[in-house]
């Protein structure tokens, strides 16, 4: 019985992904895509000094064929899978795309014209586009929170359109477009979604859920602000990080000394619920160790870092 079932449903999937479905009746994957653009510029705002700003082109349904055809040799896709769905889904950039976010992170001021030359992409831009997608796909799972929860986990990049079937090749998929602005240039990003993937959430797609309030308190405003004021937060002070593999950690023993690389001029990084926030000289002050703050934690700078030390 539950191989006739499960047969059912994969005939189902397969019926639903050829035939589609309205993405008219589907309303609250725009306020998703929008909330996502908004999202993706706030989370490029500290890594650039120049402005960036995405907005939503279009959203509709295609065969998932054409969808991949189109970019083929042009684009950078990864695949995330959404494990609450049991189901994969793509986030590319165009190569217009790639090019403008390379100059956009790493100082550019646009007055170089920019590329245009069909050739294979760099480790630098692959690594790029992999920390983006990453951002992004958070971005992706944030926009989602109004209507369901799911986790959006990286799998994969790819630059070959062809090994990128995330679902039969004549299926339907939402694909959403949204376009990149910046130093004068830009590019697009692509989201595609299967349709046999929210079948299960449409009834939640097809009411438009907001996010924000109609009018605001000042006085609960003022209340509010006062009261995160007063919130208490725990502080993180790391001199070091090391990794180990098990073996090594389960030989510890009582007395043994782990050798650091720090020294006394080595700056420990404050963090607070996971964001790096200072560094900071440690030093002492009526017996006891305390802090002295250098300078602020440069997210553009060790997001670089991060970037080139892959």
């Amino acid at each position: 019985m539950a191989d006739v079932k499960a047969g059912r449903d994969q005939g189902s999937d397969q019926l639903l992904g050829a035939a589609g479905i309205s993405v008219e009746r589907m309303p609250m994957l725009h306020v998703i895509f929008d909330t996502m653009t908004n999202l993706c510029a706030e989370s490029l705002r500290s890594m650039s000094p120049s402005q960036s700003y995405f907005s939503l082109m279009s959203v509709g349904s295609e065969r998932l064929s054409d969808i991949l055809d189109r970019h083929e040799g042009e684009a950078i896709a990864a695949v995330f899978y959404a494990q609450a769905w049991d189901a994969r889904v793509l986030i590319g950039f165009d190569r217009d795309f790639v090019y403008t976010m390379i100059e956009l992170l790493f100082g550019a001021d646009g007055a170089e014209p920019p590329l245009d030359m069909p050739r294979v992409f760099s480790n630098v831009e692959l690594h790029v586009a992999q920390a983006l997608f990453e951002r992004f796909g958070k971005a992706l799972q944030s926009s989602f929170e109004r209507a369901t929860e799911v986790t959006f986990n990286l799998e994969r990049v790819e630059t070959r359109m062809d090994y990128l079937a995330i679902g039969r090749l004549n299926n339907m998929a939402v694909c959403s477009k949204i376009l990149l602005q910046a130093l004068d240039r830009g590019g697009e990003m692509f989201i595609v979604i299967p349709h046999a993937a929210l079948n299960p959430i449409r009834t939640a797609m097809s009411q438009i859920v907001s996010g924000e309030s109609a009018s605001t308190d000042p006085k609960w405003s003022r209340q509010l602000h006062s009261e995160i004021k007063r919130t208490e937060v725990t502080l993180k002070a790391i001199l070091e990080e090391r990794q180990f593999t098990l073996g090594e950690v389960a030989n510890f023993k009582v007395g043994q000394v782990l050798q650091l690389n720090a020294t006394p001029d080595t700056l420990v990084r404050l963090e607070c619920n996971e964001q790096r926030l200072f560094w900071c000289q440690l030093g002492q002050m009526n017996g006891v160790y305390s802090l002295q703050v250098k300078e602020s934690g440069d997210q553009k700078r060790e997001f670089i870092d991060d970037i080139l030390n892959r």
